[in-house]
């Protein structure tokens, strides 16, 4: 008998956000059952693609936060993902502001002892900024695995629409090791 692992496949808006449909693909040949939450701009800019997203994973694509009383239409999460972190999102994360669905729900995932892998995607004057090292620094302390730099996403200059490369492979990989070592494998 197999058990069925679930990914929270969290999304900020950022241009690999695009791909969301190979990811969820990929992870699901990994074995997970992915959940595909995204913050409200994510979900703009992936509108005319929702319905067929929420096909591709059987689960309805979330990005505003239910009523209260109403049934968590999610199973719970096995493990976490958010990817691309924008700037934006990772500092409110950090900070613990969540008025955004995904961040909320990456919030709360820290406090269940979920395990949780984020891979930021910010251009390199964003990152230079003083609060995004403490905003990581944080994360980390809090148990998150922080996938940015030599062994991540590394920044590229501030202009560019979209980085040459989003690591998405490293970022599955990082969430399949934090549940084989949350597992004892």
């Amino acid at each position: 008998m197999t058990s069925t692992k679930t990914l929270y496949l969290l999304c900020s808006a950022a241009p690999p956000v695009f791909d969301v449909a190979h990811v969820i693909e990929d992870a699901q040949s990994r074995g997970w059952d992915v959940c595909l939450g995204l913050t409200p701009t994510a979900a703009h800019w992936l509108r005319v693609s929702l319905d067929g997203l929420a096909a591709l994973t059987g689960h309805p694509v979330r990005w505003q936060y239910k009523l209260p009383g109403e049934p968590d239409v999610w199973p719970a999460a096995d493990a976490l993902l958010l990817a691309p972190a924008t700037f934006n999102s990772l500092n409110a994360w950090a900070l613990g502001l969540t008025d955004r669905f995904a961040i909320g729900v990456a919030a709360e995932a820290i406090g269940k002892g979920t395990p949780v892998v984020t891979m930021p995607c910010t251009n390199a004057a964003l990152a230079a900024h003083p609060q995004f090292d403490q905003s990581l620094a944080i994360l980390r302390s809090a148990g998150v695995t922080v996938l940015y730099g030599e062994n991540g996403f590394v920044p590229g200059p501030a202009g560019v629409d979209a980085p040459p490369h989003f690591p998405w492979q490293l970022a599955l990989d990082a969430v399949d090791a934090t549940t084989r070592t949350q597992n004892g494998q």
